[in-house]
């Protein structure tokens, strides 16, 4: 029979060597069935020590379980920028998950450039993190090998190298979403304003778009495609390139809703009215773009799944190959910038 739980002064702190002994098990036993990071067990030994604990007014002590662990419990996060409204979502997203089981995120930014990528990891290492979040992935890139070889925990995300960890939206469904979308109101010269070919989500849209162009039996007209940062300006030069073509394109499909936003600007200074005069496509969903004059039809990105299945991978790492790589459904949300074609 164990002795029924007492009252400890305010100045007292309750252990877990206290609950272990009021409870009648072994420290071992209460630091597992109070580990909430660990699947919640519903044993009857393990409802006991939760109410003994409760009754107790044990705290668990995060830090000094981390520093048992070797564990800072803080996640570090590197994004090209915070001024992109994506690269901010996602890292709020990101945060949210991180608070949901109990750790910490940090961020930093790198302008997207290769060398301050590296700077920034060697930064939140030197800082104790437990593992890296890095949305900054490129072709040839080279980051990932060189955590690879150091044995640091990372999980790409929105952007894969193929071969590491990855959370990602399904950018090729999302390409061919928008795609199919403005071929269905019956679009046949579409422009793409295509993105950063050192960026798997700019190739993969590009693919989406390529597969429902050649699905619908439509010419791809390659001076259709225009390569683009995922900025403003680039979208309205890119715009401005496109409906300089003769015959030009009475669609666009944007890599971005930023892109778009920039290619919006530039066909409002042509003159042109969307949609009447042309179909506007965007990618992300960002909060602006519903609020835009002319609201922007775009393909929704579900951030806070991508966010939680890359932390996920990072603190569990993959079950099977297969799961190397978790990938998140988008979903086209049509507004008032897309409309049939001659309408």
């Amino acid at each position: 029979m164990t002795e029924p739980p007492k009252a400890h002064p305010a100045s007292s702190r309750v252990t877990i060597l206290d609950v272990a002994r009021v409870a009648g098990v072994s420290k071992s036993s209460v630091s597992r069935f109070l580990d909430e990071r660990l699947p919640r067990s519903e044993s009857e030994t393990a409802r006991r020590v939760r109410q003994v604990a409760a009754e107790l007014g044990y705290v668990r002590d995060v830090s000094a379980a981390s520093l048992r662990r070797g564990q800072t419990n803080t996640i570090g996060v590197i994004v090209p920028r915070l001024t992109d409204t994506v690269m901010a979502m996602l890292y709020e997203a990101i945060a949210r998950a991180c608070s949901r089981s109990g750790q910490f995120a940090v961020v930093a930014t790198t302008d997207d450039e290769s060398d301050a990528d590296r700077a920034a990891a060697q930064t939140l290492i030197q800082r104790g993190v437990d593992g890296l979040i890095l949305s900054t992935a490129r072709e040839g890139g080279g980051l990932a090998e060189e955590l690879l070889e150091r044995e640091v925990p990372f999980v790409l995300a929105l952007r894969t190298d193929g071969r590491s960890l990855s959370s990602v939206g399904d950018d090729r469904l999302g390409g061919y979403l928008a795609t199919r979308h403005l071929i269905d109101l019956g679009h046949r010269r579409i422009g793409l304003i295509a993105g950063p070919d050192y960026a798997s989500s700019s190739r993969e849209r590009l693919a989406g778009y390529r597969q429902a162009m050649a699905e619908a039996g439509h010419e791809i007209n390659l001076r259709w495609i225009v390569p683009s940062t995922f900025g403003i300006q680039s979208g309205a030069d890119a715009a401005m390139a496109l409906m300089a073509l003769k015959p030009a394109p009475t669609a666009i499909f944007a890599v971005n809703d930023n892109t778009a936003i920039g290619a919006l600007s530039a066909l409002t200074r042509l003159g042109l009215s969307v949609p009447s005069d042309i179909s506007l496509v965007g990618y992300n969903d960002i909060p602006l773009v519903s609020l835009l004059p002319t609201p922007l039809t775009s393909v929704r990105v579900p951030f806070d799944q991508i966010a939680s299945n890359a932390l996920d991978l990072l603190n569990a790492g993959a079950t099977s190959p297969r799961e190397r790589m978790r990938v998140a459904a988008p979903t086209l949300i049509p507004r008032k910038t897309t409309a049939a074609i001659g309408r």
